[in-house]
């Protein structure tokens, strides 16, 4: 594939990159990155949420009553769902929602919008992303150069703490290690900053 424009934090032109191409020419699969995203999102439920049954709530477990003659309704517990206080019939119990999503068609649904992000040029390569100063205003500046509006992600081999402070407290910043990729980051942020190193990364991670 042809190869890819660098520019620096100025967006001045300081050279190319040639990006792996089974990565960054992988055919768009609805379905899979549907799938992703549904095993993504099932795999950050906490699923922690309880409730006790009649044998784990507090009371006695003796007869309240005799069975017969008494002109009353018959009962054994005082732990019973129907008592107040009682056990909960059929509640909700700690569950694990994480879907069996294999690794190799998590790299292909990343792989499928890699790809489409390239073609419709939403793709940028910097240099490299190292701010002087952890400070917002820092990275506000190096957007507006790099002519960036609304959201995107940038990705780097190795997130610094400068940059990591410095986009912080914009809400349309994300960042990201290009080894750590995930499909609702990518699929939130319609452009996508890399450094050279994170899409060399990217081709040698994501690569079949």
């Amino acid at each position: 594939m042809d190869a890819l424009k660098v520019v620096n934090l100025k967006n001045e032109p300081v050279g190319e990159v040639e990006l792996e191409e089974s990565v960054f020419q992988y055919p768009l699969k609805r379905h899979l990155v549907y799938e992703a995203v549904n095993a993504y999102r099932a795999a950050g439920r906490s699923g922690t949420r309880q409730t006790k049954t009649r044998a784990e709530v507090a009371g006695s477990g003796r007869k309240l009553w005799r069975q017969k003659k008494t002109g009353r309704a018959r009962v054994g517990s005082i732990r019973s769902s129907i008592w107040r206080k009682g056990g909960t019939v059929f509640g909700p119990h700690p569950f694990d929602y994480d879907v069996r999503f294999p690794k190799q068609m998590r790299r292909n649904a990343i792989r499928s919008i890699l790809s489409v992000l390239l073609r419709e040029n939403r793709v940028l390569v910097v240099d490299n992303l190292e701010i002087p100063a952890p400070r917002t205003k820092e990275m506000k500046g190096i957007l507006e150069a790099l002519g960036i509006r609304g959201k995107v992600l940038l990705v780097d081999r190795e997130i610094g703490r400068n940059l990591e402070l410095a986009s912080r407290n914009l809400p349309a910043v994300g960042v990201a290690r290009a080894s750590g990729l995930n499909v609702v980051d990518l699929l939130d942020h319609p452009t996508l900053v890399l450094t050279r190193e994170a899409a060399l990364t990217i081709g040698e991670v994501y690569a079949p």
